[in-house]
């Protein structure tokens, strides 16, 4: 993803989440994905898709069992 795609994405994420905490991080390589976070914890990442012209942002959240509220008993 470009810089341009990346602050376009954040603010519409931004926008409909409803919070200036949700930011995008660029990727330290070339060809890695760019971090989704929140508060500075990294919930997920955002990929760039381009078929046949058409382009979209998939969103993927990655929620792990460690960081989830002790089930109920």
């Amino acid at each position: 993803m470009t810089p341009t795609d990346i602050a376009r994405v954040q603010a519409y994420l931004r926008r409909i989440l409803g919070s200036d905490r949700v930011t995008l991080v660029p990727p330290a390589r070339k060809g890695m994905s760019v971090e989704l976070s929140v508060n500075d914890e990294v919930i997920g990442t955002v990929h760039r898709d381009d078929e046949e012209g058409e382009v979209s942002y998939a969103v993927h959240i990655t929620v792990l069992e460690e960081d989830l509220p002790a089930a109920r008993k």
